[in-house]
């Protein structure tokens, strides 16, 4: 078979229960919405979650959250997500909170067969507990191990056949290093090109790494917090005078 799905339903059909699985994205911007959307009307329960964060509460990883599909997640940022806090805060959801750039380095050294590295990142803190610490250059840094999964879910602009895959600029972020990480990468893509489309040294994660691949049906691409300006014109108006 290749590499190409005909649905996001299909690509993650195996995919089972107690299974743990790395999300690309940064809060709204580069998720894997249909991939997502099929885990949730596929039901699989006690996943673990490794993402930046876990989306809002009716979006995102939010609604794999809502139907308490989600045992535990490794995340720098949780702040945009009620259902995470109550979660939490009850004892239903275990989290595992990661210095941002300590998240992005320990999947990037899962990807690269790195077995662990130092930084001074989290020394003193809550982070360090349980967590080896030696000295360099007169600087205390903690041990962190690095992170793999079953399966990597990332979001790309175009892909090809192949595999080989680019971002639109921000929505990048962690998807590439997550590609590197899981045992099976399932990339959904904006526009799926016909082989040799895509310029060599634009290809950001090489078809080596992505075992499957599926163009999404349907992009919402939500905003996470909408924040306008008033308008000149509106400024000098009474707010009551305004519609």
């Amino acid at each position: 078979m290749g590499k190409v799905y005909s649905s996001a339903e299909e690509a993650v059909a195996d995919v089972p229960d107690n299974a743990c699985i790395m999300f690309g994205g940064f809060g709204l911007c580069g998720i894997p919405e249909n991939l997502i959307q099929a885990l949730h009307q596929k039901g699989v329960k006690n996943l673990t979650v490794i993402s930046n964060n876990c989306g809002v509460d009716d979006f995102g990883l939010g609604i794999l959250l809502q139907n308490h599909q989600i045992k535990k997640i490794i995340a720098s940022y949780v702040g945009e997500n009620k259902t995470f806090e109550r979660q939490m805060l009850s004892g239903e959801l275990e989290v595992e909170l990661v210095p941002q750039g300590t998240l992005a380095e320990r999947i990037r050294a899962g990807g690269a067969g790195i077995a662990g590295f130092y930084t001074p990142t989290g020394v003193g803190t809550v982070v360090a507990e349980n967590k080896e610490v030696r000295e360099f250059d007169g600087k205390l840094c903690l041990l962190e191990l690095p992170l793999k999964a079953d399966f990597a879910f990332v979001k790309a602009w175009k892909g090809d056949a192949m595999g080989n895959l680019v971002y639109h600029l921000t929505a990048r972020n962690f998807n590439p290093m997550m590609a590197t990480a899981g045992k099976i990468t399932v990339a959904e893509v904006e526009e799926l090109v016909a082989v040799g489309e895509l310029e060599p040294d634009s290809i950001h994660t090489p078809s080596i790494f992505v075992q499957r691949l599926v163009k999404g049906a349907h992009y919402e691409k939500r905003i996470e917090q909408r924040t306008v300006r008033t308008r000149p014109d509106q400024a000098q108006t009474n707010p009551s005078e305004r519609n």
